[in-house]
């Protein structure tokens, strides 16, 4: 299920991102190649190539009809935008009637100008970092608040701007040193419970970490995700921070064998 999930997820996007005919080409080489592939599956068992060429007709139709109805029919104006603003893609209002209201929608939220703000001025703090950046609080970009959220969700803006590549580099190696001992001590540990809870530990500040920065440079949405131990917010300190104390009170109980 979650194979069909993520394969259906990327379809939608790159039904979004690329044009009907290229990607209905795309998907007809792909089935053409899956189809030489399994051709001595195919000699044994006609069923695998109905099965090849039924996976194509239903990719196709998605590309080709549900998608775009959906867009047009089932999402709100202010819902498709935001699927673009996550993808990178400028949204365009079909009619004057979406065009009116996607402005409603934005006054009654209170925002204006474009969703994706955040993310185009993080991506120009980080980028006028260069390679050693320009130093402690001394970004014009985050000193003179042009990057909001710049404290909490987008505070790698701030060390990318400061510190430039390297300083990224350093900063990101430490997250990896962080993470490669937490996995150095889920590995050492007796107990099933304690060598899961570790790894599960490594995955929730592996997936913030990466989100959290992706977010940033554009590659990930923008969902509030904090930076651990680094974005600013008592809840998010005291949470992760929890979670490694327990983690060390376990490894310095790892030879008793919880039963």
């Amino acid at each position: 299920m979650l194979v069909i999930g993520f394969s259906f997820a990327v379809l939608v996007v790159a039904t979004l991102l690329m044009e009907p005919n290229t990607l209905a080409l795309v998907l007809t080489a792909i089935a053409i190649a899956a189809i030489y592939i399994l051709r001595k599956a195919i000699k044994r068992n006609r069923s695998v190539l109905f099965l090849v060429v039924g996976i194509w007709f239903v990719c196709v139709g998605v590309q080709r009809f549900v998608v775009p109805f959906a867009f047009d029919h089932v999402f709100k104006p202010y819902q498709v935008k935001r699927i673009y603003d996550a993808i990178g893609k400028d949204y365009i209002p079909k009619d004057q009637a979406d065009e009116a209201a996607l402005e409603n929608e934005q006054k009654k939220s209170g925002k204006k100008g474009n969703d994706n703000y955040n993310v185009k001025q993080s991506k120009i703090a980080i980028g006028s970092g260069g390679l050693v950046g320009k130093g402690l609080l001394k970004g014009t970009q985050t000193r003179y608040d042009f990057v909001p959220e710049q404290k909490t969700d987008f505070i790698f803006c701030t060390i990318g701007e400061g510190f430039g590549f390297l300083g990224c580099m350093v900063f990101m190696g430490i997250y990896t040193l962080l993470l490669m001992r937490i996995v150095t001590i889920a590995e050492r540990q007796r107990s099933v419970f304690s060598r899961c809870y570790a790894y599960g530990v490594a995955s929730v500040l592996f997936f913030h970490i990466v989100i959290n920065i992706c977010m940033t440079v554009g590659l990930a949405p923008v969902i509030g995700i904090t930076l651990p131990f680094i974005s600013y917010g008592g809840n998010s300190l005291l949470t992760f921070s929890v979670m490694l104390f327990i983690l060390v009170r376990l490894d310095a109980d790892r030879q008793m064998v919880l039963r």
